[in-house]
């Protein structure tokens, strides 16, 4: 690769690795499976880069790429019998109201758990339309179908995430306030 090449991939990588690490996080639930489905996802990139470069929307297929690589990994029939259920310590930020913050984390860890267990293209549906912030369209070129099915997707992927929140919820017995 030139060296014109590889700086332009350098500065891509390091100005969008943590958005991909995020969304990476936000499919598959797990930091360290993150990390690796970042890096996987950006050496295919690098190996394709003189073809990529002078795309429109590199950080769109950078996602595709992400989506693909974690839709691969998740096929992988070693995941399938790997059980990640482990709890890792919060740290508090002891500048917030402690109430406040104790509601938001139980929320928001409530949400994640839910979100884990929509099945994975509801799930990446909903991270690309609510966490990336992506438009219908821009969702459909990222996952490579239709509009319909985006739609059709994220109003499943909703309906099951509610049910599920509905059901941990319940089964914590804690008041939502």
């Amino acid at each position: 690769m030139r060296k014109a090449d590889e700086q332009g991939f350098r500065e891509f990588a390091a100005a969008n690795a943590a958005s991909l690490r995020r969304t990476a996080y936000l499919f598959c639930g797990d930091w360290h499976t993150a990390e690796d489905l970042m890096q996987s996802s950006l050496m295919k990139m690098y190996m394709a880069w003189k073809r990529i470069k002078d795309l429109d929307n590199l950080i769109a297929y950078a996602r595709k790429v992400l989506l693909r690589t974690w839709l691969d990994e998740k096929r992988r029939p070693w995941r399938r019998a790997e059980q990640r259920d482990g709890e890792l310590p919060d740290t508090a930020d002891a500048t917030v109201d402690p109430d406040n913050t104790s509601a938001k984390l139980w929320a928001r860890e409530l949400v994640h758990t839910a979100l884990l267990q929509v099945p994975p293209r509801q799930r990446a549906v909903l991270v690309l339309r609510y966490f990336e912030d992506l438009s219908v369209a821009e969702v459909a070129v990222a996952m490579g179908c239709t509009e319909g099915t985006v739609k059709s997707q994220t109003a499943r992927g909703l309906a099951t995430l509610r049910t599920i929140v509905e059901k941990l919820d319940n089964s914590s017995g804690r008041v939502a306030s």
